[in-house]
């Protein structure tokens, strides 16, 4: 009953002179021929095979007394076969326990493959074949039927450095990868190299025609790569931009415009003693976040530290694009749409100007971001999933084990 192997049964237990367990097993089950299916009741022989299996209060050496049997039928030239159980099919040596255990070990509890391999006496080998046959386990992608997407993403591994020659000038390569999630779900449903529209157009090149057809709203960040590829593989697909990072553009306006005039101004950088370095973050935050006293101390920067008005005009941007991000209608939007115009015609930068551009080019996208709300935020989730998959196993050098692991954590969280 401690062991509890299904399928078999111990004939002996015995500890050695080093301390270690063994224990004897026996299957129980009367099999037939694997081709004839005649069931045998003679053995031929009898031999031990040692099996690997899951540690049983400690580690234990498991030996299984496998049978070998007569074919009774007089028809079929092979004399004897072999028996197999479930636990250990065909020309294993391992227990399926064993395997879901590793299996476990690692997605779930989100160790390494070394460190779930250690504690179970087997080698990182076994670990990874394990977690290569339950990713081929997983459900076919083109089976599945999403109806919104998101797609962003994320760095693969480390820049390098790399030229082809000796006198050759280095080159900077950033490996990245992109993430294609089922909104709906938070399922990861692939991982393509690159962040171009080659790899995410092959990835939707070779989904089946109602699979495309099926889906209704992707959500992007502004990307004008991923953009094209959706246009041209998902053209009847309504396409959404993110919100956070719209914002995160504005945001970005914001401290370029201010690091533009201390440039101006100062012919320096920004300092402690500047109180519009010294209130960076302050610029950032959301305008009804801000206390009472918050609010003073904006003011005193644009009093003191902003002259020509500029940086008071682009932080104005800034929090009217956050306005009309949270549009209730199409038609809140529009109007929040001609007072941010009216704000960069009447203070007009650099910075402004160049978001009004974006905010423009987008439109389309910011009215499906309004209507349908979808975003990347279960993109993002996973992808910090996936940063944590990368500290763990102190990184990937093999792509198809990286895409094995994400895809199987991804579809255990799906699950619970």
């Amino acid at each position: 009953m401690i062991f509890n192997l299904p399928e078999y049964r111990v004939l002996s237990t015995a500890v050695t002179a080093l301390g270690v367990r063994r224990i004897t097993v026996e299957s129980t089950g009367v099999p037939g021929c694997p081709v004839c299916g005649v069931v045998s009741a003679r053995v031929k022989d009898r031999r031990l095979q040692r099996l690997r299996d899951v540690p049983v209060a400690g580690a234990a050496v498991v030996l299984w007394r496998k049978r070998r049997w007569f074919c009774d039928e007089q028809a079929w030239p092979r004399g004897s076969f072999t028996e197999t159980t479930d636990e250990v099919p065909r020309r294993a040596r391992s227990t399926r326990r064993l395997l879901h255990a590793l299996v476990d070990a690692v997605p779930l509890s989100g160790r390494a493959a070394l460190e779930a391999a250690r504690p179970h006496s087997v080698s990182w080998w076994l670990v990874q074949s394990a977690l290569a046959m339950a990713a081929a386990t997983l459900p076919d992608v083109d089976m599945l039927a999403p109806k919104r997407l998101g797609i962003d993403e994320h760095r693969y591994r480390s820049v390098r450095w790399f030229r082809e020659t000796e006198g050759s000038p280095w080159v900077r390569i950033e490996p990245w990868m992109t993430t294609i999630v089922d909104l709906d779900t938070g399922r990861v449903l692939g991982i393509v190299d690159g962040r171009d529209s080659a790899g995410v157009g092959d990835w939707l090149f070779a989904r089946p025609l109602p699979w495309r057809l099926g889906v209704e709203v992707v959500a992007i960040d502004p990307s004008a790569a991923v953009r094209k590829a959706l246009r041209m593989w998902l053209p009847r697909t309504a396409v959404s931009v993110d919100a956070f990072h719209l914002v995160q553009l504005a945001n970005n306006a914001v401290t370029d415009a201010r690091q533009r005039l201390s440039q101006e101004i100062r012919g320096r950088r920004g300092r402690a003693v500047d109180l519009g370095w010294a209130n960076r973050r302050l610029l950032l935050r959301a305008a009804e976040t801000l206390s009472e006293r918050a609010r003073a101390r904006l003011r005193m920067v644009f009093d003191s530290d902003d002259p020509s008005g500029q940086l008071r005009a682009s932080w104005e941007a800034k929090e009217q694009l956050r306005t009309l991000l949270v549009s209730g209608s199409l038609e809140e939007a529009c109007d929040h749409l001609r007072i941010l115009e009216g704000l960069v015609e009447a203070a007009p930068t650099p910075e402004s100007k160049r978001l009004l551009r974006t905010v423009k080019r987008w439109w389309n996208e910011i009215e499906v971001l309004i209507t349908t709300g979808a975003t990347t935020a279960k993109v993002e989730a996973n992808n910090t999933a996936i940063k944590n998959i990368k500290r763990t196993g102190r990184g990937f050098r093999n792509p198809e084990n990286y895409r094995s692991r994400i895809l199987l954590r991804s579809a255990a969280q799906t699950a619970a």
